[in-house]
Order: structure tokens, then sequence, then C-alpha cells
């Protein structure tokens, strides 16, 4: 059984803005969440001091978007000194959180850093009106822990994250969002060391799409492909990453228990600007809003441009079930 994504034909959806100094570079790595029949994006920026801002923009349709002219969520602090990065948003309860990875010149942890150069902090803030965001804390300090993602509810009275402690994709819960205590986290999955495409690293994806077979998860997943040297003036082999995208269901009462992970990828860089940008061969989501029976999966195209690809939720949960 095979299966894939399909690119919007307008792509790519979102460009940087050459006349604006903070998303002149890249615009890429979004989150979206559809709220009140419009698309809210959140989106990762680079301009001139190369630090990564989030910005916001609205649509009515998911392809035409109005952008704010300031970025919604900055750097304010050491700790997220050289940028706040990917983020993911839920609605839970009637608030939104985003969850987002601030990259600092301070450590906050003991001992040596895990993560050469600096901080890394797997942060959570909210939001009432979607638009300013209030800083909650992070998820766990000291440690390269990224992709993490809230479900889009409560689970046994608990609020439940996906998150990424190398090389796995971990579960982990809490009572206020505010204490994550190791004892309730627990790998899930990691890279498949005999699969041809997420062998070296795996990590988690847009929030978890809840079915009544289960939570359905994107994720994104690479295996390192040593290239010899093509020409004359290129003596030693290269190391080439292409990150792909893929899926799997997870169990909606206890969602460590993993019920099928299809083999194949859903989704790769085809199109030119997902081959070459800032980072290439790259095709890397935060956001799978369902809006009716289809999901919209927003993108990075080569840590450049924003793109998106869509499905109808009965395919993508058919193969999840049975790819």
């Amino acid at each position: 059984m095979t299966f894939r994504l399909q690119r919007d034909p307008q792509n790519p959806v979102l460009l940087p803005e050459p006349a604006s100094s903070w998303e002149c570079y890249n615009v890429f790595n979004p989150a979206v969440i559809h709220h009140d029949g419009l698309f809210h994006m959140y989106y990762r920026a680079q301009g001139l001091d190369w630090i990564s801002r989030i910005g916001y923009a609205v649509s009515a349709d998911g392809l035409h978007w109005n952008r704010l002219r300031e970025p919604v969520l900055a750097p304010s602090a050491g700790s997220d000194s050289r940028g706040v990065e990917d983020p993911r948003v839920v609605e839970i309860d009637g608030v939104f959180y985003m969850t987002y990875t601030a990259y600092g010149r301070d450590y906050l942890g003991a001992g040596t850093p895990t993560h050469l150069g600096g901080g890394i902090l797997p942060m959570i803030a909210r939001s009432t009106n979607l638009v300013t965001w209030e800083r909650i804390g992070p998820l766990v300090v000291g440690e390269d822990n990224k992709d993490h993602v809230l479900f889009p509810r409560q689970i046994g009275g608990r609020y439940v994250a996906l998150h990424r402690r190398w090389p796995q994709v971990w579960l982990a819960y809490a009572a206020d969002l505010r204490t994550w205590d190791t004892k309730d986290m627990a790998p899930i999955y990691g890279p498949r060391p005999d699969n041809w495409w997420d062998a070296t690293s795996v990590g988690n994806n847009g929030p978890p799409i809840e079915t009544p077979y289960g939570w359905l998860c994107l994720n994104h997943g690479y295996t390192v492909e040593v290239q010899e040297g093509v020409n004359s003036l290129q003596q030693t082999p290269s190391v080439k990453r292409t990150y792909r995208l893929g899926c799997i269901l997870l169990e909606l009462d206890d969602p460590t228990q993993v019920i099928h992970r299809p083999q194949e990828p859903i989704f790769w860089p085809e199109e030119i600007w997902e081959l070459r940008g800032d980072v290439s061969n790259v095709v890397f989501s935060n956001a799978n809003p369902v809006v009716g029976d289809t999901v919209y999966v927003y993108y990075g195209g080569a840590d450049h441009v924003v793109g998106l690809a869509t499905c109808t939720l009965a395919d993508l949960v058919e193969y999840a079930r049975f790819g």
C-alpha cells in the first residue's frame, strides 16, 4: 500500500519579505491552527541578524496570507538570545498553547551542556487571543530536547506532550504544564536502523490528530548518506541528509503504545525550493490542521519558504492503519 501527500499548485504559499529586517532571508517551519473560520499561522523567520523570531499571518483560504509587520514572539532573555524556533500550536479548553524551541547563550542545566555553544529549552507559551503570548516555562532543562508538542486534550486528567530526547521520541505527562517529572516520561519509538529513510534520526511534527482508531501523528526522519567526491575538486566524501515525512498511530488512552508505524514515507523533497535553500533537501512540518475532511500539512521547504501539501483524513488514517 502506497500513499503520499499532494502539493498545492500555488506553492510556495509564504515567502521572505525583502523589505523587512527580521524576515527578509527565511520564513519556514510554521504552526497553523484553524479557528473561527480562519487559518492562523506562526512561522519561524530569519532576517539581517540571523536570529529566529516567530511571525504571525492570517488567511481565509489557507493559501493567501496577511501578516503582521512585527513578530509575535522574539528573544527576550539570555535563554533565548539566539532565537525562538519551530512553533507548534494547539487549543485546549479554549486556551491556545504554543510549544517552541528557545536557543540562547545561557545554559540552565547542571554539568556540561549537551548542545555545543549554549542552551536549548523546549518552551511552552499560552494565549487567549492568538496574538499575544505569555511564556509558561520549559518542559525540561539541560538537554538538547526539541520537537515537542502538546496533545489537543488532556488524557486521564493530565496534559500530555511528545518530545524528543534524542534519538527517541518520548511521551510526557504533567498536571499543570509547569512541572514535567521524569518519572512521568517514557520513550515511544526511535530511528529504525534497518529502514532506508529514518535510520539515523526521527522527531515529531505537528499536533496529534484524534481519530476513532488512535492518535494520528506525522513525523520526520532522515538517514545519513555518505557521498563520494563527484569531481576532481571534491576529494573527500560528503554527508547528505534528506528529511522526509512519515506517520504513526498511537493508542487513544495510552499513547505510549504504538498501534502501527508504516515503513514508507508519505512526503519528501522534490521541488527545487525544497532541494536547495538555506538547508537543502528538507521538508519539515509543524502543522497539520484538519478542516472538514482535508488535512493541511504546512511545511518548511529547505529552511527558506513555506509550502502546503494536503490529503483527505480518511486516506491518511487508512495508510496509518494498514500501510
